[in-house]
């Protein structure tokens, strides 16, 4: 399973994995490379801060909710920004990261220094990522294969989901076989 992490997919967290930061959460690779390691965002804690507070010129242009996601442990006062255009040309201010499975869906960063005006007619969804996950080469491998994550593909409704706290289990509710019974897995297993 761990020959199986590349940009676009999903890492969910596995029941057995109990560090707060990554507990129950949802993260998508941006990058991965086995010589340099791996980073990703976490795409189901949104924060309480809005958008507006930080970064109000970009408010318009959010998807909801319109708050800052904690996107990761690392780096946590730098944000980082996802979007998803329509298919054709590349806008300027965004940089693709994969090809959806339908080619109408596009997803990319956007650079949070250019004006959100160049990027208002182009943009269908985007989400504002506190901070990002980061791990050294080998590390994830290592993790995955400790039984920490699950790799599983993505949908392109996994970054943008309307319910962004519920993304875990729905995701793991759509999976074949056994897998898809870890999403009726108690949140604290000694009170069941």
């Amino acid at each position: 399973m761990a020959e199986g992490i590349y940009v676009g997919r999903l890492l969910v967290a596995t029941p057995l994995l109990e560090d707060p930061n990554f507990r129950r959460s949802v993260v998508l690779i941006l990058e991965h490379d086995e010589s340099g390691g791996s980073l990703g965002v976490v795409l189901n804690r949104p924060s309480e801060i809005s958008v507006t507070q930080v970064l109000p010129s970009w408010d318009a242009l959010v998807t909801g909710p319109s708050v800052l996601f904690e996107g990761g442990p690392v780096q946590t006062d730098s944000a980082l920004a996802l979007a998803a255009v329509q298919s054709g040309g590349e806008p300027l201010g965004w940089r693709r990261l994969q090809s959806g499975r339908s080619p109408a869906y596009r997803l990319g960063t956007v650079d949070l220094d250019a004006p959100p005006e160049i990027l208002a007619g182009e943009i269908s969804q985007m989400r504002i990522f506190a901070g990002y996950a980061g791990w050294t080469a080998g590390q994830l491998r290592n993790e995955v294969e400790e039984g920490a994550w699950y790799v599983i593909d993505s949908e392109p409704g996994d970054t943008f989901h309307s319910d962004p706290t519920a993304l875990w289990r729905a995701v793991l509710r759509r999976q074949q076989g056994e897998l898809s019974f870890v999403a009726t897995y108690p949140d604290d297993p000694e009170l069941n």
